[in-house]
């Protein structure tokens, strides 16, 4: 058995993306590293986030292609749901991925995993569940969890959250979301799509507000067309009722009755209980954890990585923290987050976007190019043409954002996210084959559409004109009869 080390080159407390991708990723480097996890480990993405609700997606999203098949020429009658199978599916999706983040799998890659609850009781050592435990380094990758906004009555309802929605096995009949952003969204339109009589509630004039407000409105329209009752610039001020059912008061007079009420309006720092005052680690008044830009904390030894520094909630930012942090903390390292961070809200159209919005664009002085599906032969074979490419560039032709809204829209991100974060420019993207037919083509068309934009300037067309009548002249004179051909 080996022994354990008085003092741990790396301690990381939770065991989700970022705190399993810093653990690993130092583990590998020959450092000794301590994971602490006080539940289990996969974090919020594998039990409650990531992997359940795109196996949820799935099962809706299979429900919808059944009944609008005809549109195609096919006819499928009686379509049914089977609710309890659809949470199978999930549950089987997770069990499967499981053993990848599993602790026997993590001690495999050189990690010692402890479960229990850390406590920071100085700047270099913490408590797990009473027993003492020294660092020279740590990452704090502790996650977010569900907020619950200040509403009466809402705790009596015994509302529903992304942690816990995943426990249902029996649809509600009448479903009501509080909160239109990705979750609000997703969730929403995957309800209703099963079968569930959903109504949004949002306080905002639009969902989906950081999203360009094409894509807000795509969205919108495809939520209703699935039968969702929309209702934004809606605050709730009071919810009434129980845990089997109830109703949400509005402030403009209005109500919203439900069976189930699922809430979806944002998330906060899991910081509480972790004793950063003691370890010299700075909190927002949100209670995340401040960092600079190598994600070190006010204490030098100790980094955080993922949703508690109240960076971008995504997987695939956690996950770079993580490698990032732990690089850092083991090697000394001073590598920056990467500003550039691509986003994808997984509804029906999907929504895929990264750097500057197009709404946006003429203020920071840039040039949008919009490419619309109905364009897009793939998307015309498919019938399936309410969706959107768009490019944001400078002068220049470098890419600085973009977003496209259409199936499968995040698979087409890594291209324009690359683009963005190495600065290429309409022509490098226009001068690299691309498949055929994709959805993809939007990306293509629209750089090529820049580029041909860019030869119609009245200087560069007047160039290129005299350089084709420059190749005209000469290949006039080569076609003229040579002396000395006739003997």
């Amino acid at each position: 058995m080996t022994r354990e080390p008085a003092i741990w080159d790396l301690l990381v407390v939770g065991g989700g993306t970022a705190g399993i991708v810093a653990s690993t990723t130092a583990a590998s480097l020959g450092a000794r590293v301590l994971l602490v996890e006080r539940e289990r480990t996969g974090g919020d993405c594998l039990h409650t986030g990531c992997v359940p609700s795109k196996a949820l997606l799935a099962s809706a999203t299979a429900a919808a292609d059944a009944r609008g098949a005809a549109r195609l020429g096919v006819d499928v009658s009686g379509v049914t749901v089977d609710f309890a199978r659809v949470m199978a599916h999930v549950k089987a999706a997770i069990t499967t991925i499981e053993p990848v983040d599993s602790p026997e799998t993590l001690r495999g890659k050189g990690v010692t995993v402890l479960a229990g609850d850390a406590v920071f009781t100085g700047p270099d050592r913490v408590t797990v569940d009473g027993r003492e435990v020294r660092f020279r380094a740590a990452v704090i990758a502790t996650g977010s969890g569900p907020a619950l906004p200040p509403v009466p009555g809402l705790a009596g309802v015994e509302p529903l959250t992304n942690e816990s929605v995943w426990d249902l096995d029996v649809l509600p009949a009448r479903l009501a979301v509080l909160g239109g952003g990705p979750i609000g969204c997703e969730l929403g339109q995957a309800f209703a799509r099963l079968g569930a009589e959903v109504t949004v509630v949002n306080s905002a004039d639009r969902l989906l507000a950081v999203e360009s407000a094409e894509a807000s409105e795509l969205v919108t329209a495809a939520l209703v067309r699935d039968g969702v009752d929309v209702r934004t610039g809606a605050r709730a001020v009071a919810v009434t009722g129980g845990p089997d059912g109830g109703s949400i008061a509005l402030a403009d007079g209005g109500s919203v009755p439900f069976d189930r009420l699922l809430v979806a309006v944002g998330r906060r720092a899991r910081t509480e209980g972790l004793g950063c005052a003691a370890a010299g680690v700075e909190l927002a008044e949100d209670g995340s954890v401040v960092v600079d830009d190598t994600l070190r904390t006010a204490n030098p030894r100790i980094w955080a990585a993922g949703d508690v520094t109240g960076g971008p909630r995504f997987t695939h930012v956690a996950g770079v923290h993580g490698s990032l942090a732990a690089g850092n903390a083991v090697l000394g390292l001073r590598r920056r987050v990467d500003p550039v961070v691509p986003r994808v809200t997984y509804t029906s159209p999907e929504v895929a976007s990264v750097g500057t919005s197009p709404d946006d664009a003429e203020a920071a002085g840039l040039t949008v190019r919009r490419v619309p599906h109905t364009e897009i032969d793939r998307a015309i074979a498919e019938d399936l043409t309410a969706g959107s490419t768009t490019l944001v560039h400078d002068r220049r032709g470098r890419l600085r954002g973009a977003v496209v809204i259409g199936p499968r829209a995040g698979e087409t991100l890594g291209e324009l996210t690359l683009a963005v974060r190495q600065g290429l420019r309409t022509q490098d993207v226009a001068g690299t084959t691309h498949a055929y037919p994709t959805y993809n083509d939007g990306v293509w068309n629209a750089a090529i559409a820049d580029v041909r934009g860019r030869l119609q300037a009245p200087a560069v067309r007047l160039a290129l004109r005299g350089v084709v009548r420059l190749r005209r002249l000469s290949a006039g004179r080569g076609d003229r009869p040579t002396s000395g051909g006739r003997r």
